[in-house]
């Protein structure tokens, strides 16, 4: 194996660290900036940002160092743009193959609606109990990992969960009551 040179980034090593985790980037990405295509601009700047400063990378969790990456490179744009609320919303139907028809339409329907519902009351929570909520529940890291990433004690990273999980609770009970007010549920 050649010797590198100083400053060369060891490529093999960078897409054994980076490439493993780009699918937890660009979900974080997505529900950071609120827009796939957005969130697709943030992933390569936190890549190109990795290449750059891979060189400081010292091993450990490196889906936890990509995600810290990501996560500053969305509030880098957010702040740029300042256009975040404005961010077209995500929608699942362009982004989930159909695959083979379903059996039990209604069901399905059902499950649908409550999957939107979920979404949209994610969606509403302050942004800071939405990233702890993702890295917990969609991308399964560790208290200890999303630390790292968010870049606050643990005992803050129990305390954004539980109270995120309340605030997700009264969105979603909300969410229903609103349905039965309109007799969409009973």
């Amino acid at each position: 194996m050649q010797q590198e040179k100083r400053g060369e980034v060891n490529v093999r090593e960078l897409e054994r660290v980076v490439l493993p985790h780009l699918d937890a980037a660009y979900n974080l990405a997505r529900w950071l900036v609120r827009d796939p295509q957005d969130a697709e601009d943030v992933v390569q700047e936190a890549c190109l940002r990795a290449v750059k400063f891979f060189g400081g990378y010292r091993g450990g969790d490196s889906r936890a160092w990509l995600l810290r990456i990501v996560r500053n490179s969305a509030y880098s744009f957010l702040e740029k743009s300042r256009s975040a609320d404005l961010a077209e919303e995500f929608d699942e139907t362009r982004h989930v193959s159909l695959g083979d028809p379903p059996e039990n339409v209604e069901a399905n329907l059902i499950k649908s609606a409550d999957s939107q519902m979920l979404q949209g009351a994610l969606e509403r929570l302050p942004v800071r109990f939405r990233e702890a909520l993702v890295l917990r529940e969609l991308e399964g890291l560790s208290y200890k990992e999303i630390s790292e990433v968010m870049e606050i004690p643990i005992g803050s990273v129990m305390s954004a969960l539980a109270r995120g999980r309340e605030r997700l609770r009264e969105e979603i009970l909300r969410g229903r009551e609103r349905e039965v007010r309109r007799g969409l549920r009973r």
